[in-house]
């Protein structure tokens, strides 16, 4: 019989256990924005309420990666996933059962409470699975695996919700994390974790985050640079397709694969931040990126011409999104063992609770101003994005000695 240990040489069964959860991610909040217009048909939802369903898993994902999050760094990683990925089946599996906006609601944010966790502690269980050397690609390729589970929602949905409706496909939806509650059962728990856990029983992970003033700059900018990172690419998967047909006067059809190549870049940036950042190290590769998405922000608002607007949107989901690759690595060289998993999802829930707001704030200034002047909001953003990181990550922060270092410890 298979056990935990016959895979401890197979750093690469975690990271397809990690991965497999944030791909589950993105298919489920693709796969619901699919569905809104026959849920709100059959239960009688108003405009808002329907919104407010993705609304309300977002919310329910920064309580439970906040929870979860602390949870892993008492009781270890493989183990809080497996119960998180089960409170996700089963409150997705319910919600094909609701009979009203209500319950519907209430499952939704139960269902987010178990999936709030994906990123923050499967991309720590995966870089810790990795020598120094490569967690910064291992970050990279968890990242990526949210654009997969896109991917998916977006070839899948479409087929099959004619057939078997949004009561179908939440049954659907629960069923790949049953299957990843399986794969994780043969994930161990790293060599990291255990030597620190005899160590550090009765510490409160949130303690690291904020005991020193290098400690909680550390945290302040990780807690900024998140904010941004969603704030840009929420807004931009949720407004880009309205911008080319109201602004751009593309059809519908053309808009759709405009967004795609957008996301397509979005991919490859993602993918190459752990290429680049071998070479350039983190902090460089951040204000790379940085520049980058502040500047193709801007540009994209004078593009005018269907092929200028395809490169365009591929340069921007390029910049946008591709930090999304180094974060987890990021986290795992500023703080101890025994906070890791803490900062990296009570810090990204945070964030992306507060960058989920995006599509809010570019509606009105959209509405009160024009497309242009919302992309120059987001630019500047990345201006601030790009100062924070400047002025508050540390030079050397990908160094391997930061393995076991305090944030006290660590020089900027």
């Amino acid at each position: 019989m298979t056990t935990p240990d016959d895979h401890r040489a197979k750093p690469g069964y975690t990271l397809a256990a990690a991965m497999s959860g944030y791909a589950l991610d993105g298919f489920d909040l693709l796969m619901v924005g699919f569905m809104l217009g026959p849920i709100s048909a059959e239960l009688g939802l108003s405009g808002a309420q329907a919104g407010s369903l993705v609304t309300w898993t977002l919310i329910g994902g920064a309580v439970g990666g906040s929870i979860f999050g602390t949870l892993a760094d008492y009781f270890g990683r493989a183990r809080v996933l497996s119960i998180s990925i089960l409170v996700f089946a089963l409150f997705t599996f319910l919600c094909a059962f609701a009979v009203g906006p209500t319950d519907l609601f209430i499952y939704r944010v139960l269902a987010g409470l178990g999936l709030g966790c994906e990123f923050g502690v499967g991309v720590v269980m995966a870089t810790e699975a990795y020598p120094p050397h490569l967690r910064a690609r291992v970050s990279s390729y968890v990242g990526l695996s949210w654009q997969f589970g896109v991917l998916a929602a977006a070839l899948l949905t479409p087929l099959l919700l004619p057939h078997i409706g949004w009561r179908g496909m939440f049954l659907l939806g629960g069923l790949p994390a049953v299957a990843s509650f399986f794969i994780r059962k043969h994930v161990p728990e790293s060599e990291d974790f255990k030597e620190s856990r005899s160590g550090t029983i009765g510490r409160i992970p949130l303690k690291p985050l904020w005991e020193t003033p290098r400690a909680a700059r550390h945290s302040a900018a990780i807690l900024i640079m998140s904010t941004i990172q969603n704030f840009g690419y929420y807004g931009l998967i949720v407004w880009l397709p309205s911008y080319l047909v109201k602004v751009r006067h593309f059809t519908g059809q053309s808009s759709g694969l405009w967004t795609a190549f957008s996301v397509a870049g979005m991919i490859v940036g993602v993918f190459l931040f752990g290429v680049i950042s071998r070479n350039l190290g983190q902090k460089r590769t951040f204000l790379f990126y940085q520049c980058g998405a502040g500047a193709v922000v801007l540009i994209y608002s004078a593009l005018t011409t269907p092929t200028q607007l395809l490169f365009g949107g591929f340069a921007a989901g390029f910049f946008v999104n591709g930090m999304m690759g180094g974060y987890g690595a990021l986290v795992t060289s500023l703080y101890p063992v025994h906070a890791r998993s803490t900062a990296q999802n009570v810090l990204w829930s945070i964030g992306r609770a507060l960058g989920g707001l995006s599509p809010m704030v570019i509606g009105t200034v959209v509405a009160r101003g024009s497309f242009p002047i919302a992309l120059g909001l987001l630019s500047v953003l990345y201006a601030v994005d790009f100062i924070v990181t400047v002025a508050m990550i540390p030079k050397n922060a990908d160094k391997a000695a930061r393995e076991t270092a305090s944030p006290a410890v660590v020089a900027v």
